[in-house]
């Protein structure tokens, strides 16, 4: 449309309409004479605002969904860290059942072979002392620790004792080149001395050259005089291989520990020893062999097939 007087007179006239119908539509208030009007264009332009809506609507849903996303993930992040946590827990309650466990084994060869312990647990590995197999506990003097006093756990020989602070010791183990103890063998009680390898067998120095000894026999400490360092009768391990004879006057065999060394975890310090030597009665059960199976033999004959006495034979014929 060009800019002409006409246009602008038009475009006058229009403003004023629009400011009077304004005007009539706000003094009429509910009963405005306008309402008609506006119900008519509602009805024509919905359609539009729906149409308008459809395509807005997914962006705000959008917005939405991220949020609810958020939400969402906000839970499972605290759902995955809450079953984090109960697995903790129950990894705890399992370790701590293995704990228990081996505590009861603990207090099982304790009682025994008669020793009386104090409990601890290890805390540390190697020393500040040099020793290459050590570990440290969490008792020392102020719990009656001394140095010198036999360490075992529920399976066996741990070590002794040769350091003492007042609230830990260090404990020097029988795989460390420098450990000797005396040993007895099972039933022959063969005397011996076994010395540690590092994380090889025992090595263990029979007296008796002629000894007869063989794979699986098993032995436990001699003792010392006193009872310390060692306390007699608990278990050492068994022997694995049998060094050939060299006519020396003595006799070698590897022994393999019954004490896993490199998951040590609950020991015991034999603070009291045992009245009387316990020998091998603290060494585990043997596992019981299975009785051989007996051969089947012939199947007994039955009454009716045996043979008829002649008399009674006789007197049918005849």
């Amino acid at each position: 449309m060009r800019d002409t007087r006409e246009s602008r007179l038009l475009l006058v006239l229009l403003v004023a309409i629009a400011f009077a119908l304004i005007t009539v539509d706000i003094r009429g208030g509910e009963d405005s004479p306008l309402d008609g009007a506006r119900e008519t264009a509602a009805s024509v332009l919905g359609p539009v605002e729906e149409g308008v809506a459809g395509v807005v609507d997914p962006v705000g849903n959008a917005i939405a969904a991220v949020r609810d996303s958020d939400e969402r993930h906000d839970r499972i992040s605290d759902l995955e860290r809450e079953n984090a946590e109960l697995k903790q827990r129950l990894g705890s309650d399992e370790r701590n059942r293995a704990r228990a466990a081996e505590f009861d084994r603990l207090m099982a060869t304790a009682g025994r072979g008669q020793y009386g312990i104090t409990g601890a647990e290890v805390i540390a590995i190697g020393s500040t002392q040099g020793f290459s197999w050590t570990v440290t506990i969490d008792v020392g003097s102020k719990d009656g620790i001394r140095r010198d006093m036999t360490v075992i756990n529920g399976d066996g020989l741990v070590g002794r004792v040769t350091t003492v602070g007042r609230s830990t010791a260090t404990v020097l183990l029988a795989t460390d080149p420098d450990f000797t103890v005396g040993t007895r063998m099972e039933k022959s009680g063969e005397i011996g001395f076994a010395n540690g390898q590092g994380d090889g067998p025992l090595r263990v120095q029979l007296l008796n050259g002629k000894a007869k000894v063989k794979k699986g026999d098993r032995l436990v400490t001699f003792g010392s005089r006193g009872d310390r360092p060692f306390v007699p009768g608990v278990p050492v391990g068994e022997i694995v291989r049998v060094d050939t004879l060299d006519g020396g006057l003595t006799r070698t065999v590897q022994v393999r520990p019954y004490v896993g060394f490199t998951k040590l975890d609950i020991v015991g310090v034999v603070t009291r020893p045992p009245r009387d030597n316990p020998r091998d009665s603290v060494l585990p059960p043997r596992p019981t062999e299975p009785a051989p199976e007996r051969k089947a033999g012939p199947k007994p004959k039955k009454a009716t097939d045996a043979a008829t006495p002649p008399g009674r034979d006789a007197a049918t014929r005849s």
